[in-house]
């Protein structure tokens, strides 16, 4: 992989990370453009760290309520944060139990399957559309919703559903707060991300060769950087109810991919 072409993942992975288009779908299709040739678990290496990246922009972007929470974790009393950061636990579980058990067939999938991420590019457009068109509501995230979102985010984990079309969608249609399901959706990913790296850290799975570094690194550096500017775009679309152009986009993709790989068999 080259210097250029870690550039434009990275910028890829920055912007559908938190547009709901599928990050680890369009991934899939660059790799297939750039006639990437890695072994499954090269490729999801790469995803990981420019998943990485885009945690720590989401964690600079909320940092004010990041920063809330631990606060409030620290006064040791069953406060708001307190609440939130059970959610945020809830959340995690069924993408943690889908994670640990099917870990390898899970891999399996990013190695350019493109007729599965064109269906499931279709899917997320479906979820999009219906999203849209939902009543825009002052609930909060309940301890049940917050179940119900978990599972949507471990579907998500399929390349081509979009993890933050799908947690934003799904929480949208359970009548939460636009505003309060985009804070809810972004943060609910972080600790999985973290809790990836140090999995893969510790069980020796990630193991960076000196020449894969600099490109690892320049690529962490555009997904941080695109990751910031989308994070901040994303929220105010979700608040406009501007979810039905990416729908459309969605479609077009997914078509295409389907398409694409038709014509190639």
């Amino acid at each position: 992989m080259s210097y250029l072409e870690a550039i434009i993942l990275g910028i890829i992975q920055g912007l559908t990370e938190f547009l709901p288009v599928s990050s680890s779908g369009h991934l899939e299709i660059a790799k297939v453009l750039f006639g990437n040739k890695a072994v499954p678990q090269e490729s999801l290496t790469f995803t990981v760290v420019l998943h990485f990246a885009t945690a720590l922009s989401t964690l600079f972007v909320f940092r004010k309520e990041v920063f809330d929470i631990i606060k409030g974790l620290f006064q040791f009393k069953w406060n708001d944060e307190s609440k939130f950061s059970i959610k945020i636990i809830i959340s995690m579980l069924p993408a943690v139990l889908i994670g640990l058990m099917f870990e390898k067939q899970l891999e399996a999938f990013f190695n350019g399957n493109l007729l599965m991420v064109g269906f499931m590019l279709l899917i997320t457009a479906l979820l999009l559309l219906l999203a849209d068109k939902a009543k825009n509501t002052n609930k909060s995230v309940s301890y049940k919703n917050a179940f119900i979102i978990g599972v949507s985010q471990a579907i998500a984990m399929l390349p081509g559903i979009s993890r933050s079309g799908a947690t934003i969608s799904t929480s949208v249609l359970l009548g939460v707060d636009r505003n309060k399901a985009a804070r809810f959706s972004f943060l609910m990913v972080v600790p999985l991300i973290f809790g990836k790296i140090a999995k893969d850290i510790y069980g020796g799975e990630i193991n960076l060769h000196g020449d894969q570094i600099g490109v690892m690194s320049v690529g962490f550096i555009a997904a941080f950087i695109s990751g910031l500017f989308a994070c901040n775009w994303m929220i105010s679309l979700v608040k406009n109810s501007k979810l039905y152009y990416f729908a459309i986009y969605c479609f077009i993709i997914g078509i295409l991919a389907i398409t694409f790989t038709y014509f190639n068999f």
